[in-house]
């Protein structure tokens, strides 16, 4: 049985209008931005009820619940996730009495936004519990009686995808399955926040099982237009919803305006309409009045000619040069080798006198590869990027160049990957990096797009296949050797585990991990690994080794760096040293070198006072 949604679309003559925005009308009435809106259904029903009676004595045939909001993470900032069902109820029991009040045939769509966090594999929410959550808050909408669900404004490719799988395990559990809306936001270069362009939007969201797609929010109507022939071009059977804002939003006198007027939305309603749209509505900034103009002008014309759908093309670069072979540091573990890998950092000002000397003298004493860590602590330094250009020209041995998420939104992030291959780098070490409240300028923003499994993954099964993030073409495949930490004396091994699983299942190439002071301990971690994934660890391992140079140093790290565990033997040997603090360190490096040879692929000696000497002494003791 056909629903009233499915019905109207397939016999109507026209479009289906929608309504606007709520939240621009809410605000508008003196309601803070970070108000909860949602939980105005409950507290301030008349206010809803009057923005719903606004657009539909304005011609919208389809109205919104004001539920964008209402899930569990977005209700939980503001202490109401126990009141989920409530509002979300309440929201559709107040636009149905404002539909029964009009005497008008108009639909209720229950209103789905983005759950507000980051899912993986960009973030730490996993994909079952996204589509739990989704589950959560569409049930109670469907309980509550909605004609449809509409998932809108949403940014993540995979989250959305998440909702309509939870849209419609919902709806298999009634009588009647509740159709389905997913549309998606672009920022000003026709991609999402992710990345992903309109054409791989459509072909997802109408494989998922979307029974309408397309657009909301972005830009004006301009913009959408665009967007819109570029998904019907790629999901030419797909029906299409479009919901505009009202151009791009500015910040005038503490408010944010809108300029798109009505008579604009009216003049390129009819745009939409040639373009394939079935459902056409406004978005942020947009009014009742916007609703209007639309409405006359669709009273107005009883048929367009909608306009052919092009021949998708596809372009192939089977020109494109193959990938290059592997990096060095990949072909000496892969040869088994005993690896010596060394951290140094970036020097503070231009000078780079020091840091040229400090690397040769490491790579004469047989170091392999020289790790250049990013704005270590959050201190400002030369770009690390500049540096591993430095020593590989200069010096003439390989680098490794530590590569943070935090500080890089996506676009950054893609962009300094190419720069990096550009310049001949060809290994990374992918982490998180640490907090800007640490460093020289505590109130810097240190957001991110993606956690380091993410990274891998982009890098792995995107870069080095030739492609970025949205699935286009950079010209030809990079061939990054790719690096994870790994915490092999983790106060939580089961987390640790579950994290390294899931960098593996990124496709890390290999792991550097924290100092370690106690090799059975780190040696029992990898057999519990074992015993938990009923395998050993496949990939290789460099292990830590941080020399110490004095007791004090010793008492320091053991008790104030988290993550550092010194054994109580070894701050014995380093107090009866005294004075000889430094040769005692050098002594014990090599020792705890010499015991994890036989099980681990190589050492990453991290020096410190920039004490090259020492570390030199190691290298020549232990190669």
């Amino acid at each position: 049985m056909k629903s009233r949604f499915q019905t109207l679309l397939e016999g109507g003559s026209t479009p289906l209008l929608a309504d606007g925005a709520m939240g621009t009308l809410l605000h508008v009435q003196g309601v803070e931005l970070d108000h909860c809106f949602d939980d105005l259904n409950l507290t301030e029903p008349a206010r809803v009820a009057d923005v719903h009676r606004q657009y539909i004595e304005a011609g919208a045939q389809l109205i919104l619940t004001n539920t964008f909001g209402a899930n569990r993470y977005k209700l939980s900032k503001h202490g109401l996730e126990g009141k989920l069902i409530e509002i979300n109820h309440a929201a559709v029991e107040l636009a149905r009495r404002v539909v029964d009040a009009s005497f008008k045939d108009v639909l209720v769509a229950g209103d789905v936004g983005p759950l507000g966090v980051r899912i993986t594999p960009y973030g730490r929410v996993q994909l079952h519990e996204a589509r739990a959550a989704f589950a959560e808050q569409i049930g109670a909408l469907v309980e509550a009686g909605v004609d449809l669900i509409v998932i809108e404004t949403m940014t993540d490719l995979y989250e959305t995808v998440e909702a309509i799988h939870a849209a419609k395990s919902v709806g298999a559990q009634h009588a009647a399955p509740v159709p389905i809306v997913a549309t998606m936001t672009f920022t000003r270069d026709d991609r999402t926040l992710l990345g992903d362009d309109p054409a791989k939007v459509a072909r997802t969201l109408h494989t998922a099982g979307a029974d309408v797609i397309g657009v909301n929010c972005s830009g004006g109507p301009a913009q959408l237009v665009r967007i819109l022939r570029q998904m019907r071009q790629a999901a030419p059977d797909a029906r299409f919803w479009v919901k505009p804002n009202a151009g791009w939003p500015e910040h005038v006198g503490g408010r944010v305006m809108y300029a798109a007027a009505p008579e604009y939305f009216r003049d390129f309603v009819l745009e939409f309409w040639k373009a394939g749209a079935n459902v056409i509505g406004g978005c942020c900034g947009t009014t009742p009045e916007h609703i209007a103009a639309m409405r006359r002008t669709l009273d107005l014309q009883h048929a367009v000619t909608v306009e052919s759908v092009p021949v998708l093309e596809i372009l192939q670069n089977s020109d494109a040069p193959g990938a290059e072979p592997p990096s060095g540091l990949a072909q000496t573990l892969a040869a088994g080798k005993f690896v010596v890998a060394v951290e140094m950092d970036p020097p503070r000002g231009l000078s780079t006198h020091k840091l040229v000397a400090g690397a040769s003298l490491l790579k004469e004493a047989g170091a392999d590869v020289i790790d250049v860590a990013d704005s270590p602590m959050a201190r400002m330094r030369m770009s690390a990027w500049a540096v591993c250009d430095t020593v590989q020209h200069q010096v003439g041995i390989e680098t490794t160049l530590h590569f943070p998420t935090r500080g890089r939104n996506l676009l950054r992030v893609q962009g300094d990957l190419l720069a990096a291959h550009a310049l001949g780098i060809r290994n990374v070490f992918i982490v998180m990096g640490d907090p800007t409240s640490i460093g020289d300028y505590p109130e810097a923003t240190d957001n991110y797009d993606l956690v380091p499994s993410g990274l891998i993954k982009l890098v792995k099964q995107g870069f080095n296949t030739g492609i970025d993030h949205s699935g286009a073409s950079i010209g030809q495949p990079t061939s990054f050797f790719v690096g994870a930490a790994l915490n092999l004396c983790s106060p939580e091994p089961e987390t640790e585990i579950k994290n390294l699983r899931r960098k593996l299942k990124a496709g890390a190439d290999f792991f550097l991990t924290q100092p370690i002071f106690d090799p059975e301990t780190a040696r029992a971690f990898l057999d519990r690994f074992a015993a938990v994934t009923g395998s050993p660890l496949d990939k290789p391992v460099l292990v830590g080794v941080l020399p110490l140079a004095s007791i004090k140093h010793a008492h320091f790290l053991h008790n104030e760096v988290p993550g550092i565990v010194i054994p109580e033997t070894t701050r014995q040997r380093m107090e009866k040293a005294g004075e000889n603090g430094g040769r005692e360190g050098v002594r014990l490096a090599i020792d705890l070198i010499e015991q994890v040879k036989p099980w681990m692929a190589g050492v990453y000696i991290m020096p410190q006072f920039h004490r090259y000497d020492l570390v030199a002494e190691i290298i020549e003791a232990v190669k």
